[in-house]
């Protein structure tokens, strides 16, 4: 079973798997919700990081080590170890950033010092709004950065060019880097679109295209450990760690040049 996928530790797995998995224990999981701006997923409690979950994520916990909570992350299914103080519990999330990025403050006043940033896809729960500002239980968002959950944005590829220059960094989730699937994901998710994290993953997601039409705007192209979006029917944008950043560029030059450093050919091409 991908360990990835699998709400189980050696203890105890979800009640889900009774019948599939021989654990000692099932339970049905904690509800909680991530509390802080970001909260690394890892492989194992001091393992290496997965992916990065946003402020507002719903997290189902499943067993405590320490000071480490392991469950599965209810917007993808992914699983693993975060940080138990990052956790909070549930909060009725109604809005969802929809800019690249904004800023929490102690008051509603842009004078004010930022007491955290938050990027695109946050969740948040808005109580009340003052002036221009919204309200929420971890601080005040200028309103205008906000949307209402099902308000979403209509096209994946001009989400992805919001983060046109933002740094490469592996298992980055957010507007201060990220990596190839971690761009699709949130390109996709800030559009209302189910898609898993790991590129692998997102090479199986939609319809399978055979190459012998014009890709369009929004089709995934996907290489072995690599994935981008097109813009146009020749057109990529990535983050990729050549640039060490998100860019658009030709697919055929970025072909070429994956394939000529080792990364081998173009394994599928997908209209999600």
């Amino acid at each position: 079973m991908d360990r990835r996928l699998t709400p189980a530790t050696a203890r105890i797995a979800h009640v889900a798997l009774q019948g599939v998995l021989d654990a000692p224990a099932f339970t049905e999981g904690e509800p909680a919700e991530v509390a802080t701006p970001l909260a690394d997923l890892r492989a194992s409690p001091d393992g290496a990081r997965d992916l990065q979950m946003l402020l507002g994520d719903a997290f189902l916990v499943i067993d405590r080590e320490g000071q480490a909570a392991f469950g599965m992350a209810l917007k993808d299914g992914y699983c693993g170890w975060v940080p138990s103080a990052a956790l909070g519990a549930p909060t009725r999330v109604s809005h969802y950033v929809a800019t690249l990025g904004t800023h929490l403050y102690p008051v509603p006043s842009m004078r004010a010092e930022p007491s955290g940033s938050l990027t695109l896809n946050t969740r948040l729960r808005v109580t009340g709004q003052q002036g221009d500002f919204a309200e929420t239980p971890h601080g005040f968002v200028p309103a205008a950065h906000l949307r209402r959950l099902g308000n979403w944005h209509d096209d994946p590829a001009e989400v992805a060019t919001l983060f046109l220059g933002v740094p490469y960094i592996w298992s980055g989730n957010s507007r201060d880097g990220l990596d190839c699937s971690g761009l699709v994901q949130a390109a996709m998710q800030a559009c209302g679109l189910a898609c898993p994290r790991d590129s692998d993953m997102q090479a199986g997601i939609g319809q399978a295209l055979d190459g012998s039409a014009p890709l369009e705007r929004g089709d995934l192209v996907c290489w072995k450990g690599h994935v981008g979006m097109m813009l146009d029917a020749g057109t990529l944008i990535h983050a990729n760690a050549h640039h060490m950043a998100v860019v658009a560029e030709p697919l055929e030059e970025a072909a070429a040049r994956i394939e000529g450093a080792g990364g081998g050919p173009v394994t599928a091409l997908r209209r999600p």
